[in-house]
């Protein structure tokens, strides 16, 4: 079992990849059966496509690569990550523009992890994320 610094230790390195564009290296991080979700995906809104659930690292990988071609992400911040037990709360904020309609966004956001197990010496898998955010902030971008 990983001590609550290690698993913060892991989502900032998954944090790490992804201000780096390596999403294979974030992907890495992610268990091979993750469960990757938000809010929005209950309601699944037309204008944000990619807000489905997701299974797997396959499938988040496609998350990555339809978010990539609707959004430009300019920024992305993290303030800061709480641990308790397997748990690692992170919360922060993103800007960008939306391709299809030039304009810009910018909303915070909580993503909750759930870390489990270790890869090598400074690795976990991240077996859930839950991420809590306003889609209809980014919604109404598609359609105005």
């Amino acid at each position: 079992m990983m001590n609550e610094q290690e698993n913060v230790q892991v989502v900032q390195n998954f944090f790490v990849a992804f201000g780096q564009g390596n999403i294979p290296a974030a992907l890495e991080i992610l268990a091979e059966d993750v469960d990757w979700q938000s809010p929005a995906t209950r309601n699944k809104p037309r204008e944000i496509s990619w807000a489905t659930p997701r299974h797997g690292r396959k499938e988040v990988a496609e998350f990555f690569k339809e978010l990539s071609g609707k959004m430009q992400i300019e920024q992305m911040e993290t303030w800061d990550f709480t641990a308790q037990g397997d748990r690692v709360v992170v919360e922060g904020k993103n800007r960008g523009t939306v391709r299809s309609t030039g304009r810009t966004y910018e909303h915070d956001w909580v993503m909750v992890f759930t870390v489990r197990g270790v890869k090598s010496s400074d690795t976990g898998t991240t077996t859930t994320l839950l991420i809590y955010w306003w889609p209809f902030a980014v919604s109404r971008l598609h359609v105005l």
